[in-house]
């Protein structure tokens, strides 16, 4: 069993880094996810918004968010330690957990984005698998926004049919769940979502 805390759109505010690790730390969360948009354009702008995570030792995995430029991934990853899973794929308690998506203010994966996340879905030998992406799936409850999905992350859960996926991006969506086919669809925010799988 892993513990999950997923969470998004901080937009560079401590103060909810803050509660969210507080808040991981209260209900022994063994991994937080960030789905996206850490940073903002008027508050922290450096790696110090993790702090609060690595101040209690937590583990953070993290997808790229529009608000996110590579320059400011390759500061989350040096200054915090925390994973960037975009391309990428880890595994934590025989659960896989990849990501999908793209930095410096683009929300649309490409379907470069999709072979990637199918290469590691094929690599990953966990059984339980969780896909997390910034935006939504086309087809989903938070196109209630006017925003419509993404075509490719659609794709990807018809596909590759995660277990999870974790998407964020529309603020109101926070707490929305779904299934589509087999996928659980939870839509986070800057509460934070506790997932257990």
């Amino acid at each position: 069993m892993l513990k999950i805390l997923a969470a998004a759109d901080l937009h560079g505010d401590r103060s909810i880094a803050e509660r969210l690790s507080k808040k991981a730390l209260k209900n022994n969360i063994e991994l937080i996810i960030l789905a996206g948009d850490i940073f903002g354009a008027l508050k922290e702008t450096d790696a110090s918004i993790l702090n609060p995570f690595v101040e209690n030792n937590q583990k953070v995995s993290f997808v790229l968010g529009n608000w996110e430029s590579i320059d400011e991934t390759n500061l989350l990853k040096q200054q915090s330690n925390a994973k960037n899973l975009e391309n990428y794929y880890i595994t934590y308690n025989n659960v896989g957990i990849a990501g999908i998506g793209h930095g410096n203010w683009k929300l649309v994966s490409d379907e470069i984005g999709f072979q990637n996340v199918k290469r590691n879905f094929e690599r990953m030998e966990p059984s339980k698998k969780i896909l997390v992406s910034h935006n939504h799936a086309e087809g989903s409850k938070a196109e209630f926004s006017g925003f419509r999905g993404d075509k490719i992350l659609r794709k990807a859960v018809d596909i590759l049919q995660p277990d999870i996926l974790i998407s964020a991006h529309i603020h109101e969506a926070e707490g929305i769940e779904e299934k589509i086919g087999k996928t659980k669809i939870i839509q986070v925010g800057r509460k934070g979502t506790i997932i257990e799988l």
